[in-house]
């Protein structure tokens, strides 16, 4: 008899495991837990290692620990002021302890006399005895074992540890006749001395030792890494089969001539970046390939050197970027980087023509617009800069050859994906464009192979010459601050010039936070009269936006104050100092973003992070005055804020992570990938793999599995 597959188990009700009536499944259905499958894939929290607790007798004064307790007597009393104290007097043998509760009053009812309770929290020493104040607290009920799972518990459900254990016992014990199958070759999991799937399952429910603990969530979080890349390296080859791509010829001179024409020499980093963008190109494949760099590391120059390989071609390219002001920015930079540059034409006298650059905002308006539109129907409009506009109805490519998207974090995959088959259905011989995706938002090596697996990943990881360090300094409360302005006032003497970043447009009456017009205001009356400022902001013309910036480039303003606006893009080589007011205000990407926009020339450069007074430490702010590596930053940033906002960046069904993380499984991550294209490699559809191909048809969403299995 064949083993349990996950879709069987997911087609056996919950209420089917003995103790669960009625109240008890619609109890279950309120934590997400319908079927057997939802129930074993529930895993415990944390395990209570019995061999090793902690008695009381044993505790110290000042140090956190894990006691496995008796509750003796509870007691609950109020303050004058309406607050509840809920005070629990426990024991274990060698000594009792008090745990007192702050304004939860069903902790009364929870701690019966006569319960068994895993209490963990810091001992402190209160009237010649002992207290934990608001410890957690774990119902552990009668479980024996040495190794006592514990679940996550629900005091609006009213579910316990041990009816969870219990439940999940009974669903274990009811398929050991069939046993659970693996979907898993043994050519993946043998090599990898990962137990079977079966084991894992029990393993981690009811260990029988820490070790088997650790080896069943390994084996686990592996399956959870595998699925996810199985899904995108299945995405991955079957666009790469059934696209056609563009044999560009990677052999013409337009391209060196740009490279010989820049001012200052490629690094080491942008000529490997180019080389390997170049080598998809030349391929019969469509390229899809990630570029990633950190702020100032040079990736406008990569694109730029990629969209005129295919101009060279005679095809032609497209940048997409997420907002207008980031559009208008690089039609601006890039313009300038193209200016002169000329293209073979042989319908011309002269044989070639400058090449064409042309911007397509929702802003580009009337006979303008028109002549953009008519240019990128026949094509002597070879390049040209935009925002989803560009993949608007009425846009008509003559050959569109590569398609560069920006800060790719802000598009979902179907933007992406519809430039491309706009490409597709404008060419008229049904080829494909290559993408290149960038972004200045750096991500650490683990997050990138599953945010974006379905792309080969190029790395900017050194900054061009010329870019000077950045020294960046926290300034905790009004009297730092002063210091801020001072430094301000002392570099725009010396010929320089400041940004000041603002998180708000409007003084919000939820968020006190400096607002851009209140704070220009206040600067130019008070900490900075006398200099001459600029306001910039996203509500802003285009014209009044251009018009300051270019005020700023000419070094016509001494001082910018702006919101965000100016986190990518800007660069002007003379600003040396940058102060961000309310930067705890800030995730780390972004204060890293902004930072950027300093250091741009061969003065030294200064970030200032402004907060307003703040007792002990702020590891976002001290993060960045210790380090001005993106990389670096970005592993920080996942340590600190964990995985669930890149995982929440992912596309729909790849979030199945419950066990597996980002973090602390990199080196799954990387063999799961390896497994990967092994298996898909060897089986594109999976045809022989059919339970696997089942797992992931059930796991995934309907727009993943359309676009899986119709390949």
């Amino acid at each position: 008899m064949a083993g349990l597959t996950f879709r069987d188990l997911s087609e056996i009700g919950v209420e089917r495991i003995k103790g669960v009536g009625e109240k008890r499944r619609a109890a279950l259905h309120d934590l997400g837990i319908d079927s057997v499958l939802d129930l074993i894939t529930t895993y415990p929290r944390r395990w209570v290692d019995r061999t090793n607790e902690a008695r009381i007798g044993d505790l110290e004064a000042g140090a956190e620990a894990l006691v496995l307790v008796t509750v003796r007597d509870v007691v609950k009393r109020s303050t004058r002021n309406k607050r509840t104290i809920v005070t629990a007097t426990v024991g274990d043998g060698t000594g009792r302890l008090h745990a007192v509760f702050f304004n939860q009053p069903w902790r009364e009812r929870q701690l019966r006399e006569g319960l068994t309770v895993a209490l963990f929290g810091r001992a402190e020493s209160y009237r010649g005895g002992l207290q934990m104040t608001n410890p957690i607290v774990d119902l552990i009920g009668d479980r024996t074992g040495r190794i006592v799972p514990i679940y996550p518990q629900s005091e609006k459900a009213q579910l316990t540890t041990w009816e969870m254990a219990g439940w999940v016992e009974n669903a274990l014990d009811r398929c050991r006749e069939r046993g659970i199958a693996d979907p898993v070759p043994e050519s993946v999991t043998g090599p990898l001395g990962l137990v079977s799937r079966e084991v894992a399952f029990r393993s981690i429910h009811q260990p029988d030792t820490l070790r088997d603990k650790d080896l069943a969530r390994r084996r686990l979080a592996f399956d959870e890494l595998f699925r996810v890349q199985v899904v995108l390296v299945m995405r991955k080859r079957a666009l790469e089969r059934n696209s056609l791509g563009i044999r560009h010829d990677v052999s013409g001179t337009l391209v060196q001539s740009f490279v010989e024409r820049l001012p200052y020499s490629l690094t080491s980093a942008q000529q490997r970046a180019i080389e390997e963008i170049s080598a998809d190109l030349a391929a019969p494949q469509p390229m899809h390939r990630l570029l990633q760099g950190d702020v100032g590391a040079g990736k406008t120059v990569v694109a730029v050197a990629t969209m005129l390989v295919a101009v060279q071609g005679r095809h032609q390219a497209a940048l997409m970027a997420p907002t207008e002001v980031l559009a208008e920015q690089h039609f601006a930079g890039i313009r300038r980087l193209l200016d002169g540059l000329q293209v073979s034409d042989a319908s011309n006298l002269f044989g070639s023509r400058p090449l064409r650059v042309e911007l397509l905002t929702n802003r580009v308006a009337g006979a303008e617009r028109r002549e953009v539109l008519a240019g990128l129907a026949d094509g002597s409009v070879d390049l040209v800069i935009g925002t989803h506009a560009l993949i608007q109805e009425g846009v008509r490519f003559r050959h569109l050859g590569v398609v560069v998207v920006d800060e790719q974090h802000r598009f979902g995959v179907e933007q992406r994906a519809m430039l491309r088959t706009k490409g597709e259905s404008d060419n008229p011989d049904g080829t494909v464009p290559d993408v290149l995706v960038m972004t200045a938002t750096p991500i650490p090596r683990t997050a990138a192979m599953t945010v974006y697996g379905d792309l080969d990943v190029s790395v900017l990881d050194a900054k061009p010459a010329g870019r000077t360090e950045i020294v960046t300094h926290w300034a905790n409360g009004e009297l730092d601050e002063m210091a801020v302005w001072g430094d301000v006032r002392a570099e725009v003497a010396a010929g320089r010039q400041a940004y000041v970043v603002c998180p708000l447009i409007d003084e919000s009456e939820k968020i006190e936070v400096a607002s851009a017009e209140q704070t220009f205001e206040r600067l130019r009356s008070g900490e900075l009269r006398g200099l001459r400022l600029g306001l910039l902001h996203g509500r802003m013309s285009a014209a009044d936006k251009e018009s300051v910036m270019d005020a700023f480039r000419r070094g016509e303003l001494d001082v910018l104050v702006a919101t965000t606006v100016i986190e990518v893009g800007v660069d002007v080589p003379n600003a040396t100092v940058m102060v961000i007011l309310d930067a705890d205000r800030f995730g780390i990407a972004q204060l890293h973003q902004l930072r950027g926009r300093v250091g741009r020339g061969e003065h030294a450069s200064r970030c200032w992070l402004v907060t307003g007074l703040q007792e002990g430490v702020n590891p976002r702010v001290e993060a960045l005055v210790a380090s001005t590596d993106g990389f670096e930053l970005a592993e920080a940033d996942l340590e600190l804020r964990g995985e669930g906002t890149i995982m929440n960046t992912a596309q729909k069904g790849r979030s199945d992570l419950r066990l597996a993380s980002l973090r602390r499984d990199k080196e799954l991550v990387a063999l799961a990938r390896k497994a990967a294209f092994d298996v898909v490699d060897a089986d594109p559809t999976l045809s022989s793999q059919s339970m696997l191909a089942d797992e992931l048809a059930l796991l995934f969403t309907a727009e993943d599995e359309e676009f899986l299995f119709k390949n």
